[in-house]
Parts: C-alpha cells; sequence; structure tokens
C-alpha cells in the first residue's frame, strides 16, 4: 500500500473511532479500489448509512477471500436489516462452517460468531412456528411419516439410511421400525410369550453364562468391538448359521414351534438364526449395522427391565411386554440396559415384506454361492 493510501487509511480509522462514517467513507473512497480496506469502507458506510456501497464494498471482499468470516458474518447481518432472513441465514451458516473448519479463530471475531450462533436459532424457531401453525391451519397434523419429514427438515432428527456391512440390495425402503400390525403372524408368537418365558426361566436356572455374542475366531481377525468375547451381551442359540442347536432347541419345544411361525430365511450356512440375545446390567452395545438390508430383525421381549432401550437411527424404542420390535438392523442401531437388572429378549430374522418369491429364491442362491466362494461373513 502506498504512503498515500496508508495515510487516508489512518486517517479513516481515526474518523471511526469517532463514529465519524461519513468521513471515513470518503476517505476511504478516495483509495484506489486494489489498495481499498473493503471492510472498513464496509464499516464506515454502515454507520454512515450508506447500505448500497456497504453492500458493494462486502461483495468486494468476498470476492478476493470467499470464505472470510468477518465479511460473511457483515452481509449476513446487512440482509437481516433489509429483512432478508433466508439470505442471512445463508451467510451466517456459511460463516460458522468456516470458522469450525478453520479451528482457532481470532477473539474479536468471537462475538461475531455468537451473533451468528444467536440469529440463526431465533430465524429457526420463527421458521418452525410459522411452518407448525399454518400446517396446523391446514388440517395437516397427525401424520407420522409427514411428522418425521419435518423432523428432519428442521435439524430435529439426523438422516440415517441402510448402509449394511456386506451386501445391499437396491430399491427397499429405508424404514427404522416396522410395525407388529403389519404381520399376521406376529400375533401367534406373542401369545406364546409366557411359555416362552418360563422355558428361558428354566434355562437360566442352571446358572451358566450364555455364550458371548460377539466371539473371536482363529479363521478370521478379532472384531472391534468391546464386547468381544465378553458374556455381558450373551446368546443362547436354537438356530445358528442355518443348523438346530439340537441340545438348545430341545429344551424349548415352544420357542421351537414359535419361531415355525416367522419367514425366517433359509439359506445354508447363514439363515435362520434366531437365539435368545441376553443384556447384562450396565451392557451398552455401541452403535453398529448388520450384515444385510435384506432382512428385517424381530425382538420378542421376555424379560424387560426399565431403563432398556433399542435406537435405530433417529428413533428409540423402549421394550414393552407382550409386544414384538421390528426393524431394519442395516441401518446404524445399538440397544443399553441401564437397569441392575438382566434384559433378554428372542431375536430371530425374517425376510423383508416387500421383496418377492422369486427375489428371496434368487438372493438364496446368490448367497450360498458366496459362501462356496469365501466362506460366510461375521455378523459383527
Amino acid at each position: 500500500m502506498r504512503d498515500q493510501s496508508l495515510s487516508l487509511v489512518n486517517e479513516a480509522r481515526g474518523a471511526l473511532q469517532r463514529r465519524d462514517g461519513d468521513t471515513a467513507r470518503r476517505l476511504l473512497l478516495e483509495i484506489d479500489e486494489k489498495d481499498r480496506p473493503w471492510l472498513m469502507l464496509a464499516q464506515a458506510c454502515n454507520m454512515a448509512g450508506d447500505t448500497e456501497t456497504e453492500e458493494a464494498a462486502l461483495q468486494a471482499q468476498l470476492q478476493l477471500n470467499p470464505r472470510d468470516i468477518p465479511a460473511l458474518i457483515l452481509t449476513a447481518e446487512l440482509k437481516a436489516r433489509h429483512g432478508d432472513d433466508r439470505a442471512a441465514s445463508a451467510f451466517f451458516q456459511a460463516a460458522l462452517n468456516q470458522a469450525s473448519v478453520q479451528g482457532e479463530v481470532p477473539a474479536v471475531i468471537q462475538p461475531m460468531l455468537k451473533r451468528a450462533e444467536l440469529f440463526l436459532v431465533v430465524s429457526q424457531n420463527r421458521f418452525e412456528q410459522h411452518l407448525l401453525d399454518s400446517l396446523k391451519k391446514s388440517g395437516v397434523t397427525g401424520e407420522a411419516r409427514i411428522e418425521s419429514a419435518i423432523d428432519l427438515l428442521l435439524g430435529k432428527k439426523q438422516l440415517f439410511l441402510q448402509q449394511p456391512s456386506s451386501f445391499y440390495f437396491p430399491g427397499l425402503p429405508q424404514r427404522q421400525f416396522y410395525e407388529r400390525s403389519e404381520f399376521d403372524w406376529i400375533a401367534p408368537i406373542e401369545a406364546k410369550i409366557p411359555e416362552m418365558r418360563s422355558e428361558l426361566l428354566a434355562v437360566l436356572s442352571d446358572g451358566q453364562d450364555f455364550a458371548p455374542y460377539v466371539e473371536s475366531s482363529a479363521d478370521r481377525p478379532h472384531a472391534a468391538n468391546p464386547l468381544l468375547n465378553d458374556p455381558s451381551w450373551g446368546a443362547y442359540y436354537f438356530w445358528k448359521n442355518g443348523e438346530i442347536v439340537e441340545k438348545h432347541a430341545s429344551r424349548c419345544p415352544v420357542t421351537m414351534a414359535a419361531l415355525d411361525l416367522a419367514p425366517m430365511p433359509r439359506i445354508d450356512q447363514r439363515s435362520p438364526i434366531a437365539l435368545w440375545s441376553l443384556l447384562k446390567p450396565g451392557t451398552h452395545i455401541k452403535p453398529h449395522h448388520g450384515l444385510l438390508n435384506t432382512r428385517l430383525i424381530c425382538h420378542i421381549p421376555l424379560i424387560i427391565p426399565e431403563n432398556c432401550a433399542l435406537r435405530v437411527g433417529n428413533e428409540t424404542r423402549a421394550w414393552k411386554e407382550g409386544e414384538a420390535l421390528i426393524f431394519d438392523d442395516s441401518i446404524e442401531h445399538e440397544a443399553w440396559n441401564n437397569s441392575d437388572q438382566t434384559r433378554v429378549v428372542l431375536l430371530f430374522e425374517v425376510w423383508r415384506p416387500e421383496i418377492s418369491l422369486a427375489e428371496r429364491e434368487a438372493l438364496t442362491a446368490l448367497f450360498e454361492t458366496i459362501n462356496d466362494y469365501q466362506g460366510v461373513p461375521q455378523e459383527i
């Protein structure tokens, strides 16, 4: 910057300190554009009430540096003064995004970022109220999928999609939970819960831990799971890798009869899979994805203390006495037992209802062909 320009900048800075925006603006406009301090000019124009030149100065600064945080915030505040909340929100969000990427920002910028955060909160609340009031007047209330879409729109819920760890089948609906009423085979199974619970209590009375759900194998790398080889998450299999576990099945005929009612896949070395899934007090199954999106997982509650729940995607449900939970385990999910008692459910897999009989036959052949070449993938 030339001496003359530097002198004009210093004079303008003094004028700004005296709150003399008109003088600061005049001095800064005398500087050649290639040397002109655009942010200082924008501040001077703001003080002088010259919004047209203020906006031009901010745009010039953003041409030089599109991610200049002060320029983004000052532009946002200018848009807000003009009543353009959508534009203001966009510039404020861009400033916050840049600050997040940048990490440490100068202390002088911190109050500006706080203003950006506050504006976005107030603006979001105002938009939400407008949206809900308008929908209520239109009679659009109580529709579960509409309400879920609104929660996603407002950022109240995160979007989770199927991400199976082994095999993805395209074209299936992205649903986290299915409802019991959608399956005619659920009620007959639920009717057997008291007898199945009696079988479970008889086995538990032996006092032996169930096998760990996540077990190491010499044929595979160890799973990166904190519950590896830990019976805190226990499994008592009735069907495992497509084979009946006879010593367990023979002790629990009612449970086996109940499983016969479900449309479980029949795939050599893979399916069915059916077991009692046990969670000891204080156990947390970390977020993870299942192998496939071609199946649903069904939980039949047998011993359900308080403070136990299952999260699938952005929805959390607690197990309820006598009511099955059916969910897509290819979507990120986790479960926990925060009680001082053991939780046990009957867990089994079923075909997704959207997959046709012909597709089921094709998938069975496909999976068995994969098995022949590379074996069965690890569940977790």
